[in-house]
């Protein structure tokens, strides 16, 4: 397996396009991203559990019921989420794109994100998707992925070169994510693509089994987005033999979905609103996976633990407090906990207790832009990681005026 460059137009059949239409202010940016398939794929997807959702989910869940898309439309700028007419929207958006590309509007996967509550027009989307239909080239990636981007600023995007039956595949992902992260599916969006021959019952399975233990095990500030979703379309341009059940194929393609899922899981985790270090809590010796993931969502969570990273300092205490409060069953006595980054290791805890460090040592180590929180349990064999990111004064001035 190999990375390669693309993003989700890498697989075979799959174009790609941005471009402003209208929905934001700043023309500058574009604010409407199309992926298409030369033929029509399986689909899956997973929403968020908020209960208020966005209307493109409905619509999307409904469309994909028979396991099938061609295309997907998505814009930023303004949610389509808490709006009246919010169903007819993107039901107009499915049509409007179907009419384009001469595909049916029950295979368009449509997607919003955005503000939520602010009224959302049809009108920039009348000429806006013909208009990004026109873009679509195997070079588009990187333009639909700034299409789907609200307050995130780098661009997010992946591709991995694979083997399924003897047969090259691919498969590459876009995503956008910065603040509202706390999936519990899922809350950003993420769109994967791959040319890989699978039923959609196993493309299900695949995504539904991986999002436990990636975009489930992000937090960058604790609120679970309304008008998110991931989704992945497999057209079966590859020529393998369809996967249709386990074995040594759906594995494989197992550990390419998760190689886009995880990479793309750091991109979002990195990219928090206002943040300048990516976070990774990694914990091993719990007695089941239920606890480890307990225990890492916990720490990656807690404010206090986000603030002393953003200052650089080992305040372990913090650790040991979101372990203490996370619900897990974990005995307390025999957590160890040590930071590690580009700069070294240190050792901060034993047992559940400090030991002696050298603070200068340390916040060498915190200073750096990737920090790793490793935490033992010493009470059996499960482990888990879990991403966030360091919480700053610019979290803050970001969302004060989100809206205004």
């Amino acid at each position: 397996m190999k990375i390669i460059s693309g993003g989700v137009c890498a697989a075979k059949g799959f174009t790609a396009g941005g471009v402003h239409c209208g929905v934001r202010k700043n023309r500058t940016k574009r604010d409407l991203a199309m992926i298409f398939s030369e033929v029509k794929a399986s689909a899956a997807a997973v929403y968020t559990t908020n209960l208020v959702k966005g209307a493109p989910l409905t619509v999307t869940k409904n469309n994909i019921a028979d396991g099938k898309a061609q295309a997907v439309i998505c814009n930023s700028g303004n949610a389509n989420t808490c709006n009246a007419d919010g169903i007819e929207i993107a039901e107009k958006m499915c049509a409007i794109a179907a009419d384009t590309l001469g595909i049916d509007a029950a295979d368009v996967v449509v997607a919003s994100t955005g503000v939520i509550g602010q009224p959302l027009s049809i009108v920039p989307f009348e000429s806006g998707i013909p208009a990004v239909a026109e873009v679509l080239s195997k070079d588009g990636s990187e333009a639909a992925s700034e299409g789907i981007m609200t307050t995130d600023t780098v661009k997010k995007e992946i591709a991995v070169e694979f083997t399924v039956g003897g047969k090259t595949c691919r498969i590459g992902g876009i995503a956008k994510g910065s603040g509202m992260i706390h999936p519990n599916m899922a809350t950003m969006l993420v769109f994967i693509t791959t040319d890989v021959c699978i039923s959609p019952a196993m493309l299900q399975k695949a995504l539904s089994s991986d999002i436990a233990d990636t975009f489930n095990m992000v937090s960058v500030d604790g609120d679970t987005s309304t008008n998110d979703m991931v989704t992945v379309l497999a057209n079966g341009m590859a020529g393998n033999a369809e996967i249709t059940a386990e074995g040594e194929d759906f594995a494989e393609f197992m550990k390419a979905l998760n190689t886009v899922t995880v990479y793309l899981c750091r991109m979002i985790a990195g990219d928090g609103e206002g943040a300048t270090k990516l976070l990774e809590c990694n914990v091993s010796g719990a007695k089941d996976v239920s606890t480890a993931k307990t225990v890492a969502k916990s720490v990656i969570c807690s404010s206090l633990l986000k603030a002393a990273m953003f200052g650089a300092d080992a305040n372990w205490g913090r650790v040991l407090c979101a372990i203490g409060y996370s619900g897990a069953d974990v005995d307390v006595t025999k957590v160890g906990v040590t930071f590690k980054s580009n700069k070294g290791e240190i050792t901060v805890c034993v047992n559940g207790a400090g030991v002696d460090f050298s603070e200068e040592k340390a916040k060498e180590i915190l200073l750096e832009k990737e920090i790793e929180i490793n935490i033992t349990l010493d009470s059996g064999d499960a482990s888990a990681t879990a991403w966030g990111c360091d919480l700053t004064y610019d979290y803050v001035k970001i969302n004060g005026d989100y809206r205004t």
